[in-house]
């Protein structure tokens, strides 16, 4: 039975640490490929939402980065095909190793990769690995239900809805982030992230056909 693995990983650690500390404001993600050639896993990127000149610039100084090419620009997003340097494809490599599927890969200040494994061993295998880079958030049998309604994560609707009742999407507004970290105990960075995937994940399941 087939697993999900949600994890995340520091820029620096991972992936363009140099060209989204340029870009702070850039959204990026992979676009998504289902092979088992390291060179193939994630050569498409798409970028969004900051200075693309500042993120091609520092793309050129990044040492994760071996070559990058522009594919097409089109109202401030861009999609690049990217060699990856070596360390990354250490990184890359243990995914094939385990013949993972990357299902998502998105980053701004840190990434977020959700994983399909074949089995949990393989999982497992994967995370003692690189246990010491990657943090894992959660796993789950694919025939087990993860998100609820609209796509959301029990976390991302619990966020969603405090920001609602405390007035963070009031005009003007009425509470900020960390005021919605300080009644989760969480930092205001994961709160962030919910509030960002969560929107996400509401546009995906209400807006758009069949989450495409």
């Amino acid at each position: 039975m087939s697993f999900i693995a949600e994890f995340s990983i520091p820029t620096d650690d991972f992936a363009l640490g140099t060209a989204l500390d340029a870009a702070p404001e850039m959204r990026v993600e992979v676009e998504r490929l289902a092979t088992h050639s390291r060179e193939w896993v994630m050569p498409f990127l798409w970028a969004s939402g900051g200075d693309l000149g500042a993120f091609e610039a520092a793309m050129e100084d990044d040492e994760t980065v071996s070559e990058v090419a522009t594919l097409d620009r089109l109202d401030g997003t861009a999609l690049y095909m990217i060699e990856w340097s070596e360390p990354v494809e250490r990184q890359v490599d243990a995914m094939i190793d385990e013949h993972a599927i990357v299902q998502e890969a998105v980053a701004d200040d840190e990434w977020f990769l959700k994983l399909r494994f074949a089995d949990e061993d393989r999982l497992s295998a994967f995370y003692e690995e690189l246990e010491s880079e990657f943090e894992l958030h959660r796993k789950y049998r694919t025939t087990e239900p993860k998100e609820g309604e609209f796509g959301l994560t029990p976390e991302q609707r619990e966020t969603l809805v405090l920001a609602s009742e405390l007035g963070y999407f009031s005009v003007p507004r009425e509470a900020t982030v960390e005021d919605i970290a300080d009644r989760l105990g969480i930092s205001t960075n994961s709160v962030s992230q919910r509030l960002r995937r969560g929107h996400d994940a509401l546009v995906r399941n209400t807006l758009l056909v069949n989450g495409q």
